[in-house]
């Protein structure tokens, strides 16, 4: 089921990275950048939740859908991620972080699939913990700004990413430690 409205709906996601990026090459003001910026981010962002709704609402659930959702989500907050680098408002070492957890997970998950262990790795609370606090996060760090002239997103979104990189960490051993008994049986 390569083009349900579900799967269409994931890719608009992949597709949205390039215009979120490109937002910020465009000879507009910073803040309009940063407004348009963080409301496609967010629109793109809801996909995520819709897409599965309607999925599931629809019976298109689909192995391709399942494979391609969390893929457009690791891309669309890794690109996100770099360009808040760029832009000064996350630390590098965040992002190495975000996105050396995202590289090894998905690796991890691979493996544990060819050896028919992927249960053992399956999504856990803390993985989609992190994820909401990221997707929160990411959003006030493109705004960087002052929302509704009280809530200091800049501050805010330091705090909330530095928050969701600990949980990247702690997701991250959460699933090594799922994975480690198989990886014991399989390595000798």
């Amino acid at each position: 089921m390569f083009f349900t409205i579900p799967t269409l709906m994931t890719w608009t996601r992949i597709a949205a990275i390039p215009l979120i990026i490109g937002v910020f090459y465009l000879p507009i003001e910073p803040a309009i950048q940063n407004l348009a910026a963080t409301v496609m981010f967010v629109v793109f962002a809801a996909t995520d939740w819709l897409d599965g709704y309607l999925a599931r609402k629809l019976n298109q659930v689909s192995s391709f859908g399942a494979f391609l959702d969390p893929v457009a989500d690791k891309i669309l907050v890794c690109a996100s991620v770099l360009i808040l680098v760029h832009l000064g408002r996350v630390d590098v070492f965040v992002a190495l972080i975000i996105i050396g957890r995202e590289i090894a997970i998905s690796a991890l998950r691979e493996w544990m699939a060819q050896i028919g262990a992927a249960k053992s790795v399956a999504v856990h609370m803390i993985g989609k913990l992190k994820t909401v606090v990221q997707m929160v996060a990411i959003p006030f760090l493109l705004f960087d700004g002052m929302l509704l002239g009280v809530i200091d997103t800049h501050l805010w979104g330091v705090w909330l990413i530095w928050i969701a990189a600990v949980m990247t960490v702690w997701s991250m051993v959460y699933y090594l430690q799922k994975a480690l008994p198989e990886i014991r049986a399989r390595v000798k």
